[in-house]
């Protein structure tokens, strides 16, 4: 009789899971705050994908003639067939080119970081708050271990020892921000371990990973997806830190931090070189910003 309840009772299956969570998208129009920042994702995934049509110049061509003086946002050539629209940097180069062309290494560095992040973290989280005993210690004392250490010193150390790439910074970004997310996970499992549906999945024999996969994680998905974009916001930040501190992407290539970094000496005289890659930057962050706020006010009113 115990077998037969508890075999009715209902499992959670990931593609349930994803149905839910597309859902929870489709009524993202009943907050405007997420749908703000909704918008604002998606208009700088828009530019990063038409770059090459809508980029006025070559994001590192050095515009010969216009190097000096540094012309100011709306500068016209003499014939007036070119228009610098938000104005040139120390060395010619078209800032609104740069700014457009910058957009994918942040789109496409900061999702792939944070994603990798999330898997290792994921992964750690499960083991952990499923199996407890010995497992539990050994990953939260790593964990403890790497949080007790200051994120930005982490960053540094990690790519001042091998070097600055995309590569390395998608590695220092996992090792600094899994056990965090790890931690986050830990902590929903210690909670849905004891769920009915998972001491039905037991019963039945499912084994630890299908459980922890299919049982458990797909019923952590709310808080995951707040976490993630708020996280995502995070690691645009450290992006452009790290551009900042000539850490980031090699040069020439387009950088918002690294712009920002380039012009820094001469920002008093000229705001506009450092002014419009922070507005990029702070926009982008806004938008994955107001993203979580509003999906975690429709996970509050469910």
């Amino acid at each position: 009789m115990a077998n037969a309840t508890t075999s009715e009772l209902p499992a959670p299956t990931v593609g349930a899971a994803l149905m839910r969570a597309v859902k929870s998208f489709g009524l993202l129009r009943e907050s405007w705050v997420g749908m703000i920042g909704a918008g604002l994702i998606v208009f700088w995934i828009l530019v990063a994908l038409l770059a090459p049509l809508i980029a006025p110049f070559e994001p590192n061509a050095s515009l010969v003639g216009y190097q000096k003086p540094f012309w100011w946002p709306g500068f016209q050539v003499a014939d007036g067939a070119q228009t610098f629209w938000l104005g040139t940097d120390r060395n010619g180069r078209d800032v609104l080119s740069r700014i457009i062309w910058g957009s994918q290494t942040v789109l496409i560095y900061a999702p792939l970081a944070t994603f990798c992040a999330y898997t290792v973290g994921i992964m750690m989280g499960l083991a952990a708050g499923y199996y407890r005993g010995w497992v539990d210690d050994v990953l939260s004392r790593i964990a403890d271990i790497i949080l007790s250490f200051p994120v930005l010193v982490l960053y540094v150390i990690i790519i001042a020892t091998f070097g600055a790439s995309p590569l390395n910074i998608v590695v220092a970004i996992i090792f600094a921000s899994s056990p965090g997310i790890m931690r986050i996970v830990r902590g929903l499992v210690l909670d849905l371990r004891n769920r009915d549906y998972v001491a039905a999945a037991q019963t039945r024999g499912e084994p630890s990973w299908r459980i922890m996969l299919i049982e458990i994680l797909p019923n952590a998905r709310g808080p995951l997806i707040v976490d993630a974009c708020l996280r995502l916001g995070y690691v645009i930040i450290t992006i452009g830190v790290l551009g900042f501190l000539g850490l980031g992407m090699p040069p020439p290539d387009p950088d918002w931090g690294g712009m920002v970094n380039e012009t820094r000496q001469i920002a008093v005289a000229f705001p506009h070189m450092t002014l419009f890659p922070c507005l990029a930057i702070s926009s982008l962050i806004l938008g994955f910003n107001l993203l979580a706020d509003g999906l975690r006010e429709i996970a509050l009113r469910d």
